[in-house]
């Protein structure tokens, strides 16, 4: 879909730059790329600095960077106009036959509310107008509204890397170490936390190793709450 909205917007000087945030670099997020075939640069974050430096802490999140170089949005949730886990829900439901697991997670994921939409349609204003569309921000406003950047932050970003290179490195045990305290650390970060409990679980279900996992967790803060609506 990302893939649509660039084929759209590109002839008014828009281009979609899209990365997969996954400690796995190529092997994990490569079949995925290159099952979708973009024509646009589709990148990999293994590390998630973009965590670090951004401020991303879900997915899908995005960030909107004018000719010069210049912030224009800071990181929000950013669906291209649709929804798929939306639209696939609506129109297939639930399949029965799934894993327990599976089917508590989706009903779940069935209470996160989005409106891609408008999100969608400010893009579009944006490309047409450029500076002058009211969804384009000042400097100051762009400043107000990105997340603050506490030394808890900083802590945890070390922790989630130190806990990604020792993963690649064999020590699994002293990657869990890490991986335990950047969620303590930065208990917002879902990007963190999904990427630990997806290697040891591609459902991110409970294990022994992690106090929370995605079904707990969403439940605990509320699903609505999930996927917090952009500010337009």
């Amino acid at each position: 879909m990302w893939q649509e909205l660039r084929e759209e917007l590109v002839p008014q000087g828009v281009e979609v730059l899209t990365v997969a945030l996954d400690s796995g670099g190529a092997e994990a997020a490569g079949p995925f790329i290159d099952a979708a075939n973009p024509r646009h640069p589709s990148l990999i974050d293994a590390t998630h600095r973009l965590d670090e430096l951004l401020g991303i802490n879900n997915v899908p999140m995005g960030v909107w960077i004018d000719e010069q170089g210049t912030l224009v949005r800071p990181p929000e949730i950013a669906h291209p106009g649709t929804s798929v886990l939306r639209d696939m829900l609506a129109e297939h439901g639930v399949p029965q036959d799934a894993p327990p697991l599976l089917l508590e997670t989706l009903a779940e994921a069935a209470k996160i509310r989005v409106d891609p939409e408008r999100y969608g349609a400010a893009l579009r204003d944006w490309a047409r107008r450029g500076g002058e569309s009211p969804y384009a921000l000042s400097p100051d406003e762009v400043v107000e509204r990105s997340r603050p950047r506490p030394p808890e932050l900083s802590e945890a970003a070390a922790h989630f890397e130190l806990g990604v290179h020792l993963r690649a490195e064999g020590d699994v045990d002293a990657a869990r170490e890490h991986f335990r305290a950047a969620h303590r650390l930065d208990p917002g970060n879902w990007t963190y936390k999904r990427q630990a409990w997806s290697l040891e679980d591609p459902l991110q279900g409970p294990t022994e190793y992690y106090e929370g996992d995605w079904l707990k967790d969403v439940r605990a803060s509320g699903a609505e709450h999930y996927y917090p609506r952009p500010d337009l």
